[in-house]
């Protein structure tokens, strides 16, 4: 298929710029960007990776070293699910495509080193990405988020010329999170929009007179024109801090919960436990059971069931975390896990069944059974005690 797209030439402030517009799992790409290098033989050359990606690009065995406890401890289970999702969704295409998955890139990279010109990372970190866009999400849709990631996993749709073409107008992270951003069209603004000003701030002021920007090619749209804007790229860095009021409802539920819990055993002491003894079979056996799909070890379902009663009242802490980490202890993922989950991440079977993937799984699911646990328990009392009432 011969490629239809050419790159853009601009000028600011004495600087000759150079955007390559790429599909980055086209064989086209990759030709048209070691041409336009070499031809321009450039000061810098902007890529748009982040440190990690980056890390990951020129290293891709790295992820072997990965701590799931550490990822667990540190709150980082959903985006390292998420980071895997787009990974895998990268790698199929370029296998379909019988190319490799960010090779142009590579070029860029490569030609840095070879023409000892600067290496500029332009793109913002995906995590800061996910966060922004996590914090701006009702809990509905989070779920309904999270549920449309995990779906993606197993669909095994077969890519055409004309689907190319199309990678070929957006960047390969809002491919990935195509059918997303139609449910969800206030996520552009942070997946597209904001990386295009962050994205243009670093090319503009990469050093030298010539520089060259490989991109994909959605961004090329507008990053001509907010290379002309001045704008604070820190502000584009900042994750969003719960609001007061989300912070408080964290703990007013708690409170609540167990003050009536405390107010149905002053009525009633039978009630009184009645209502105990309900909190935690439902939320136990809720959060237990989210375990248990996930196929998790029999210690794990019970460590959850155990803790999903108690870390439900309190914010600062998760049933799934424990789950999740007494499940890691006992799988003990290998090399040959990480090695193999690009493969087994085709399929639910596979998704599943892998070591580093299940308990990345327990974490979620658990914390979801526990949420859930919360909501159906919590009614429940508040029943009870106005039938006493």
């Amino acid at each position: 298929m011969e490629s239809k797209i050419e790159v853009i030439q601009l000028d600011y402030q004495g600087k000759k710029i150079t955007l390559i517009p790429t599909a980055h799992v086209s064989k086209e790409s990759v030709q048209l960007t070691q041409e336009t290098i070499d031809a321009i033989k450039p000061d810098s050359i902007c890529v748009e990776l982040d440190k990690d990606r980056y890390n990951s690009l020129i290293d891709p065995v790295r992820y072997r070293n990965t701590d799931i406890s550490k990822i667990i401890r540190e709150k980082k289970v959903f985006m390292m699910l998420v980071n895997v999702i787009l990974s895998n969704f990268q790698k199929r295409i370029a296998q379909q495509l019988g190319s490799k998955s960010g090779q142009e890139m590579m070029v860029g990279i490569e030609k840095a080193r070879e023409l000892n010109a600067n290496l500029i990372l332009a793109d913002r970190n995906v995590s800061i990405t996910f966060k922004r866009i996590w914090a701006n999400l009702r809990f509905s849709d989070k779920f309904k988020l999270a549920s449309l990631l995990m779906t993606s996993v197993i669909e095994d749709e077969k890519i055409t010329e004309e689907d190319l073409m199309a990678l070929q107008k957006k960047d390969m992270l809002s491919a990935a999170l195509d059918e997303v951003s139609k449910q969800f069209p206030n996520i552009t603004e942070v997946l597209v929009d904001e990386r295009d000003r962050y994205l243009a701030h670093k090319i503009k002021n990469a050093p030298g007179e010539n520089i060259v920007a490989i991109l994909g090619a959605a961004h090329t749209i507008n990053i001509p024109r907010y290379i002309e804007m001045d704008y604070d790229i820190a502000k584009l860095d900042e994750i969003p801090e719960k609001k007061k009021a989300s912070k408080l409802v964290g703990w007013i539920i708690p409170i609540i919960i167990v003050s009536l819990i405390l107010m149905s055993f002053k009525l009633d002491t039978s009630i009184g436990l009645q209502q105990l003894k309900s909190w935690i079979l439902i939320n136990g056996s809720l959060s237990a059971l989210g375990v248990l799909l996930c196929r998790g070890n029999i210690i794990s379902i019970l460590t959850a069931f155990a803790a999903a009663p108690i870390t439900s009242l309190n914010p600062l802490l998760a049933a799934g975390w424990f789950a999740g980490l007494v499940e890691a202890r006992i799988l003990k993922p290998t090399v040959a896990d990480f090695d193999s989950l690009s493969d087994d991440l085709n399929t639910l079977k596979g998704f599943v069944s892998n070591k580093v993937t299940r308990i990345l799984l327990v974490v979620v699911f658990a914390n979801l059974g526990s949420t859930i646990g919360t909501f159906v328990s919590g009614l429940g009392i508040v029943k009870a005690i106005f039938n006493l009432i």
